[in-house]
């Protein structure tokens, strides 16, 4: 997928932060969009400092109550954060890796001052995503991360395409899209351990692994052209498979969305992050394609 590096080059290049296209020769391993089109339903987005929904965009930290703009209106959340539109700097680009960054200011409803750095990198087997959260600011911050690529389908419709999740849990959802039950797999329709759907909308936990291990996010599987997969190291202990808007027009694919929390984490707590003053926040995923 990529070959030697070469020198990298810096600037001050604003793009989007994301992942727009991925392919492995002729074959599209990501369901991506146009350059000058815009990321329909999410596509390849970087979703800081929180992922999935904030219900009704409050939530309180350390004894103050904060609260944001309503970014979905259907459902009365804030939604997949801060950054989705926003620009990013081009730190580094090479042959096999691009860096960007991102600095998320304080503003209100999010007093708070973080520096998100994003790698991209390329190597024989896929693409790695390594993501850095620095607190450079004074106050302790809430933080959650979610990447949102889209698995490309060649053509499927997403209805019938075959996803498999190796979890043990799965988090079902109200009509707001916010946690309702948190339940074991087998007393949901997934079909056995490996949490097996055609269409989700939920969140799932992993099997667990040993530390430092790659834990498998998701694999899609189409008949005749090939396979990819998606993985997620410590700290991305949740994914979220997402089938797509039936307004969406984009090219048909399955998100399979690395979070390292799961929805309304900033109310629940679960899998929140609080990132200390001059705290590091590290995780890393991602895609893996092959022919078949």
């Amino acid at each position: 997928m990529a070959d030697r590096a070469r020198r990298p080059r810096r600037g001050g290049h604003r793009g989007r932060g994301g992942l727009r296209a991925l392919r492995l020769g002729d074959l599209d391993v990501v369901a991506g969009y146009e350059a000058d089109e815009m990321a329909s339903s999410g596509r390849g987005q970087v979703l800081v400092p929180w992922p999935n929904r904030l219900r009704d965009g409050r939530y309180e930290i350390d004894g103050t109550t904060h609260e944001l703009p309503i970014t979905e209106q259907e459902t009365g959340n804030a939604s997949h954060g801060l950054t989705r539109w926003e620009g990013w700097r081009l730190r580094e680009r090479h042959d096999d890796a691009v860096v960007v960054s991102h600095t998320i200011h304080p503003r209100p409803g999010w007093p708070f001052h973080v520096e998100v750095v994003v790698a991209w990198v390329l190597d024989g087997s896929g693409l790695t995503c390594t993501t850095q959260a620095t607190n450079v600011g004074d106050a302790v911050a809430p933080w959650g991360y979610g990447a949102h690529p889209y698995l490309a389908l060649a053509g499927t419709p997403a209805a019938q395409a075959r996803v498999r999740v190796p979890a043990a849990r799965v988090l079902l959802v109200d009509d707001r899209m916010l946690p309702a039950d948190l339940v074991e797999v087998g007393g949901t329709p997934s079909t056995c351990a490996t949490a097996s759907r055609s269409a989700s909308a939920t969140s799932t936990t992993p099997t667990p692994t040993s530390s430092g291990a790659r834990t498998a996010a998701g694999r899609s599987r189409w008949p005749r052209t090939g396979s990819s997969a998606g993985w997620g190291g410590p700290g991305l202990d949740w994914v979220q498979v997402f089938t797509g808007k039936a307004r969406d027009e984009g090219t048909p694919g399955v998100a399979v969305e690395p979070l390292s929390c799961p929805a309304d984490a900033y109310n629940t707590g679960v899998g929140l992050v609080r990132l200390e003053p001059g705290q590091t926040w590290t995780a890393q995923w991602g895609l893996e394609a092959q022919r078949v």
